[in-house]
């Protein structure tokens, strides 16, 4: 097969993928190709809820903290360009979550993370059980307590990956599905292209976002990226009887605003066994039950799984490889490849054409973990 020439070459045509070279086009850069070993988007991507929810999640207010609230507060901007772009609404959807408490151990959690939250001088405010029920009366009747996240909020996955995809053809980016990455190509200590299914690529960047997939890419130095497994369902309303997320510790329900619920998810470490089991979808209707027995008699309309990319330590790793130049990373999203997409974008596209790492990027790097040295 013939080699294909590109000036940066991004592996991975997920959200994150897209979202760089989006930004990178953005940016000026005229030859940029993104890899994608399938269809775009149809991983984790398409898999995920689409919550933007850091506080929700949060325990403990640290470097990853900042990054998330940093993208969920980029998500207006986001969401606008986009729509601007390519006449697609991402339905990003500002109603905020709910997070609720059933138990002791729930009511415990929630009081801990609002004190600090509420110190930090963030978003949040205590609901009793029946001022939360004012707002949702689909909610349990065993419900204790809430905590409003109002900026916390979800966007349209599917749809963001569509806008992406538009926003990338008609900025000039070339998109190559059914295109598996099988290794980088080194000389010396240098990265010079991309051995693939459909020939060889040759590139003088090289952006790894291949997802749970990123550690089968042969000469890439050995960061541990492994699949872990989530289930959804989706339920049928004919009418929007759910405005916020709710969100427990057990389980979450995400309004879309055609009628549907998302609800999830499972966390699995089974491989790349991606499929649907009889046990995460008892696990899943727990969840929802818990929250509201009204939504867990809705009918179950679609279900499906999806591998999300975790490194060790749960945190993305971001930036370029101290190893490899011309070598950058931007995987290991975890359960946050949406809620990431437009801080990624924009650290490692401003990486790659300026040079810079901001303080924000250090405690993502590559370099974090005890990387074997290419010969």
């Amino acid at each position: 097969m013939a080699t294909q020439s590109s000036d940066i070459l991004i592996i991975g045509g997920g959200v994150i993928g897209l979202s760089i070279a989006r930004a990178l086009a953005r940016r000026g850069c005229k030859q940029v190709t993104v890899l994608e070993r399938a269809d775009f988007g149809s991983e984790a991507s398409s898999a995920a809820g689409g919550m933007l929810a850091p506080q929700a999640e949060a325990d403990k207010a640290d470097a990853f903290f900042e990054l998330a609230c940093m993208s969920r507060d980029a998500y207006p901007e986001f969401a606008r360009a986009l729509q601007d772009e390519t006449g697609i609404d991402v339905e990003l959807e500002t109603t905020g979550t709910l997070y609720t408490a059933f138990t002791s151990k729930d009511v415990e959690e929630m009081a801990r993370r609002f004190e600090w939250q509420h110190q930090a001088g963030l978003a949040v405010q205590k609901l009793s059980a029946t001022e939360a029920r004012e707002l949702e009366p689909c909610i349990s009747p065993n419900l204790r307590e809430a905590l409003l996240f109002s900026k916390d909020v979800q966007v349209e996955n599917r749809l963001l990956i569509k806008a992406l995809m538009r926003s990338c053809e008609r900025s000039g980016v070339s998109l190559r599905r059914d295109t598996f990455a099988h290794a980088v190509e080194l000389t010396g200590r240098r990265v010079t292209g991309v051995i693939t299914s459909r020939g060889f690529y040759d590139a003088r960047i090289t952006v790894a976002a291949g997802g749970a997939w990123t550690s089968s890419i042969v000469g890439l130095p050995p960061i541990p990226i492994e699949p872990v497994r989530g289930q959804m369902l989706c339920l049928q309303s004919n009418s929007q009887i759910v405005r916020h997320v709710l969100y427990s510790p057990r389980g979450y329900v995400i309004p879309r605003r055609d009628g549907r619920l998302l609800a999830g998810s499972t966390t699995e470490h089974v491989g790349f066994t991606k499929a649907v089991t009889p046990a995460g979808i008892k696990a899943i209707e727990s969840g929802t039950a818990e929250i509201s027995q009204r939504l867990s008699t809705l009918p179950i309309v679609d279900s499906w799984a999806g591998l999300r990319p975790r490194a060790p330590d749960n945190l993305p790793v971001l930036g370029p490889c101290g190893e490899i130049e011309g070598l950058y990373y931007a995987t290991g999203h975890y359960r946050n490849g949406i809620l990431l997409a437009p801080i990624t974008a924009d650290l490692i596209a401003g990486a790659i054409i300026d040079k810079q790492l901001p303080p924000l990027m250090s405690p993502f790097s590559a370099d974090r973990f005890s990387l074997v040295s290419v010969n």
